[in-house]
């Protein structure tokens, strides 16, 4: 009613013939009315869809296509066998891809060598073929020198050129980054679709080196309303498909052609979509803490089961459970790398220890887990668990699956009939966000400053990032940042020392009785305490840098500690919330940040 009051108004105001007092109180009333519209409601306060349904309406722009290749220069050569020689364009392309990372370590693999240059050859033209047989004898480095420079000279460009690149990224981020959905302006995620190029894949994967076909908009299926304008593919091509499925949360898919994965564009994750999906999930995680207790009795029994798959499965579930692994998919050989879980565990993954430094019923684990990062853990297990890894041992080979009768299928449906909702990764979430509660409400003093609660909030994430093995490898700017640091605590230090600071409090406890010398000596207390508290701040610093060397805090915070145990613990001890999540987590958790209170308990 007052959004057609709006409309009226608006029409009349337009309307040349109205007098001028008249407009004057048409413009009035038209203010009322709008001051008198509810405000925009957060999605988290409206009222859901009906279940499977994600949204009701979808318009977007469709993806950003990577820009055609552009051939190299006439004065960069490409030389075999020492002679140069002039590639197809399609040959030239790729040959820019792999010259482009000759600085890089994958380009030293013998692994990537061989894929690079098999998929080369299907890109070459036939008297090509006939001539380029021996990859040592191609010679890139003209090509590296090229882009080098060309990279180089982008950094160097003026102020003036690179405002104007800037500009252009933000008119292409304002045509394809946001949707409409349900009456929400919401950012796209990943709406430009990745250039062509080669796979490197993580660890030693198998394919890496093998190349990435470009994406065309014949390959890409479009996902919007019935009702909404269908993107227009760029001129002279068409869609593979355009769907109207408001059950998925993906605007355009496609399939890419090394491993045959199917690829998605998706909202932000700040997005309603996002933040739904992020509050249910929690919120399941929640739920388990009802019934953890009735589970893990029940799994202890099961280890005296007469039946092997239940005995195999009640220790897998233990191992997710107290170790917080992963569950581990199924995959086929030579696809990926050769990465597993608790249900793929091989016999060689993991030693037995009667007893070890002191400790009963130690197992041994040593396998590569998730994005090939090494999983090494030695832990004290319960009797029962221990027997029961012996006895799956028996007459097995190194190679052999530890849990021969089980599969995640298998765990995640027994899951299911113990809790809707419950999985392997539910479990890895309820113990990573119930392990930050319990680390916090130890570690946290209220009396501490701000830096030195931050300190203990990152101690506590730590404990989380352990839990769940998230490593990383020292930055390669480590040594010189913590050089640069511990130079700034030392030059701290020294200027405290040189202001005189604890002979500064000794004479304010001494002339207390003269007001002049008194005033301003406090003055001079005070800027010695400014001054301790930097250089304590500055320790706390580097003490928080070098317990983080090898650890990744940030894969927790974003995917498995519940935002509202941090809001909580930010409002009740008064730490800032920027202090811990940036502007993009801030947005990503803003419906945890507005309806969490500090008495929130997980």
């Amino acid at each position: 009613m007052i959004s057609n009051g709006c409309r009226l108004l608006c029409a009349l105001l337009r309307t040349r013939r109205s007098p001028q007092p008249a407009r004057r109180l048409l413009t009035a009333i038209a203010l009322r009315v709008k001051s008198c519209q509810p405000a925009a409601r957060h999605w988290w306060e409206e009222k859901n869809h009906e279940d499977g349904v994600k949204w009701k309406f979808l318009e977007h722009r469709g993806p950003f296509f990577a820009p055609p290749y552009e051939p190299l220069p006439d004065d960069v050569t490409f030389y075999y066998d020492g002679q140069p020689m002039k590639l197809s364009p399609a040959a030239e392309e790729v040959a820019t891809f792999y010259g482009k990372m000759l600085d890089h370590e994958y380009t030293t693999k013998e692994i990537f060598q061989k894929n690079f240059f098999t998929d080369w050859r299907t890109q070459m033209n036939k008297d090509e073929r006939k001539i380029i047989k021996h990859l040592e004898k191609c010679d890139f480095s003209e090509i590296h020198k090229y882009f080098f420079d060309k990279n180089e000279a982008r950094k160097a460009l003026p102020k003036e050129e690179k405002q104007k690149l800037k500009e252009e990224t933000n008119k292409i981020q304002e045509e394809y980054g946001f949707c409409t959905l349900d009456g929400h302006r919401e950012k796209i995620g990943n709406f430009k679709i990745e250039p062509p190029g080669l796979f490197r894949g993580r660890g030693d994967h198998p394919k890496m080196g093998m190349l990435k076909l470009r994406i065309r908009p014949e390959d890409v299926i479009i996902n919007c309303s019935s009702d909404a304008k269908v993107p227009e593919p760029p001129p002279g091509h068409k869609w593979k498909e355009v769907r109207f499925d408001n059950t998925v949360t993906w605007l355009a898919s496609w399939t890419e052609n090394i491993q045959g994965s199917i690829k998605y564009i998706m909202l932000n994750p700040s997005s309603k979509l996002k933040g739904e999906k992020d509050w249910q999930k929690y919120e399941t995680a929640r739920r388990l803490k009802n019934v953890v207790d009735q589970i893990r009795s029940q799994y202890r029994l099961d280890w005296k089961s007469r039946e092997m798959k239940k005995r195999q499965r009640a220790v897998a579930l233990y191992f997710i459970d107290k170790l917080a692994l992963r569950a581990g998919n199924e995959k086929e050989e030579g696809e990926t790398a050769d990465t597993v879980g608790c249900c793929s565990l091989r016999v060689e993954h993991i030693k037995l220890f009667p007893e070890l430094d002191g400790q009963q019923y130690v197992v041994e684990f040593d396998f590569l887990g998730k994005d090939s990062i090494r999983y090494y853990n030695k832990v004290p297990v319960e009797k029962e668990v221990f027997k029961n890894l012996k006895l799956f041992l028996e007459n097995k080979n190194p190679d052999d699956d530890l849990f021969d009768r089980l599969n995640t299928s298998i765990v995640n449906k027994h899951l299911q009939d113990l809790m809707d909702g419950l999985t392997a990764k539910v479990f890895r979430t309820y113990n990573a966000s119930i392990t930050l509660q319990n680390q916090l409400k130890a570690l946290t003093n209220e009396d501490d400053t701000v830096a030195a609660k931050i300190l203990s909030y990152n101690r506590a994430n730590r404990a989380v990032a352990l839990l769940c093995n998230h490593q990383r490898a020292p930055p390669k700017t480590f040594e010189k940042s913590m050089q640069n640091l511990q130079a700034k605590v030392q030059s701290s230090q020294i200027y405290a020392c040189s202001s005189g600071c604890e002979q500064s409090r000794t004479v304010v406890r001494s002339f207390t009785t003269d007001s002049s010398i008194s005033r301003e000596m406090e003055k001079k207390k005070k800027q010695c305490e400014r001054l301790e508290e930097q250089l304590m701040k500055l320790k706390l610093q580097a003490t928080d840098k070098e317990e983080n060397k090898q650890i990744a805090l940030g894969t927790s915070k974003l995917n498995y500690l519940d935002p509202r145990i941090t809001v909580a613990w930010c409002k009740k001890y008064g730490v800032p919330i920027e202090k811990i999540y940036n502007k993009t987590q801030r947005d990503k958790f803003a419906w945890a940040i507005d309806m969490t209170n500090e008495d929130f308990e997980f």
